[in-house]
C-alpha cells in the first residue's frame, strides 16, 4: 500500500489540471495520495450533476483522495492520452498509474462504492501512520517505542501483513518470543503459508534450539575446534549455525549451513536448507511501497540516469550472492 496521510478537515480543492501541471498535480501527487481525475466540459449536462457530488465526497472522505478536474475540450492531448471517448469520465490514479475508472453520471452512493474498492479506510490510514512512526523510531535507536507503535498499528489494522511481519520480527529481536509466537500463530495456519512468516518461524526455532541443545553453553571457538576434528559432524555444525542465527550473525550462519548442504543435502529432513532459505528471506530488503519512486526515473517513469548510476543495495547484493551459492549446492 502506498504511504497515505490523514489531513485536517478538507475543503474542495478544485485543482484545474493542464498539460503544464499534470506531472506535478497528478502523477507525482498520486505517489502519496489517490488522485481522482474528473474529465469534464462546460457544455456537458451530466458533468454538471456529477461535479458537485465529487466535490462533496472529497470533503466527506477527509483527505483519503484528492479531486482534480481536466477540461477535455481545452486539454485534448490529455484526453487522448487517457482514451477518453465520452464525458464525464473519472480516472482514479494510484502510484502514478490509472487504477480504475467509470464513465457517465453517477449517484453519490455509486461513486462511494467505487472509491471504497480502492481507498484505504480511516483505520488503515492511521495504522499506516503508526507504522511509519515506528520505522522512524527504529532508525533513531528506540526499538521499544517502535514496538509499541507497531502494536498500535496492528490493533488498528489486524489484516495488514506488512505490519504484522515487522511487529513479530522486532519482538524476536527484543527477546519477546512468547508474544511473537502468539502474533505469528494465525499466519502459520494459512495455506499456503507466506514464506516470510515461515522464515520467522524458522528463526524462532533456531533460537530455541540454540538455547536448549547440548551445546547451548559453548563458545564459537569450541565449535570450531571440534568441527576441525570432524568436518562431517553435522549436528555440531547445525548447532553452531543456530547459535549464530540466534545472535543475528547471518553471514556466518549461512556459511556453516552451506558446509552441511555441500556434504549432505538431505540431512535431518533438509533442516539446513530450510534454515538457509529462512535467512535469505529475512535479509531480503522489503519491496518499495506502492508508488515509491524508482531509482533513476522521474515520477512519470522517464529514465534520468544510466544503469551505472544506480547502485545495487549492498544487502540485496549479499542475498543474491548467497542465493546463487545455495542454488549451486543444490544442483
Amino acid at each position: 500500500m502506498a504511504e497515505f496521510y490523514v489531513w485536517p478537515q478538507q475543503v474542495p480543492t478544485m485543482i484545474e489540471v493542464t498539460l503544464k501541471n499534470f506531472e506535478t498535480d497528478v502523477i507525482a501527487a498520486s505517489m502519496s495520495q489517490p488522485i481522482l481525475i474528473d474529465f469534464w466540459a462546460p457544455w456537458c449536462g451530466p458533468c454538471k450533476s456529477l461535479g458537485p457530488i465529487l466535490e462533496q465526497l472529497e470533503v466527506d472522505y477527509n483527505g483519503r483522495f484528492t479531486l482534480v478536474k481536466i477540461n477535455s475540450d481545452e486539454e485534448q492531448q490529455l484526453a487522448q492520452a487517457f482514451g477518453i471517448r465520452s464525458i464525464p469520465t473519472c480516472i482514479l490514479m494510484i502510484g502514478g498509474k490509472p487504477a480504475d475508472g467509470f464513465m457517465g453520471a453517477q449517484t453519490a452512493g455509486q461513486v462511494k462504492a467505487f472509491l471504497d474498492k480502492h481507498l484505504p479506510t480511516e483505520g488503515e490510514l492511521v495504522a499506516e501512520s503508526e507504522s511509519d512512526e515506528a520505522a522512524e523510531l527504529l532508525a533513531a535507536g528506540d526499538p521499544q517505542a517502535a514496538l509499541e507503535k507497531l502494536a498500535d498499528a496492528l490493533a488498528l489494522d489486524p489484516g495488514n501483513d506488512d505490519t504484522r511481519f515487522d511487529y513479530i520480527k522486532l519482538l524476536i529481536e527484543l527477546g519477546g518470543l512468547e508474544e511473537a509466537e502468539a502474533a505469528l500463530a494465525p499466519k502459520l495456519t494459512e495455506i499456503p503459508r507466506q514464506l516470510r512468516f515461515e522464515a520467522l518461524s524458522q528463526w524462532m526455532n533456531a533460537i530455541k534450539y540454540a538455547a536448549t541443545n547440548a551445546y547451548s553453553n559453548w563458545a564459537i571457538e569450541q565449535f570450531d575446534a571440534k568441527i576441525a576434528e570432524n568436518k562431517r559432524d553435522f549436528e555440531l555444525r547445525f548447532a553452531k549455525a543456530c547459535l549464530l542465527m540466534a545472535v543475528s550473525q547471518w553471514t556466518a550462519a549461512m556459511d556453516e549451513l552451506l558446509e552441511i548442504i555441500m556434504r549432505d543435502k538431505k540431512w535431518h529432513d533438509e533442516a539446513p536448507r530450510k534454515a538457509m532459505v529462512a535467512i535469505l528471506e529475512l535479509l531480503t530488503p522489503p519491496k518499495p511501497k506502492a508508488g515509491a519512486p524508482i531509482p533513476g526515473k522521474t515520477a512519470g517513469g522517464i529514465e534520468v540516469l544510466g544503469k551505472a548510476a544506480v547502485q545495487e543495495d549492498p544487502q540485496a547484493a549479499l542475498v543474491s550472492s548467497y542465493r546463487r551459492k545455495l542454488s549451486m549446492m543444490l544442483n
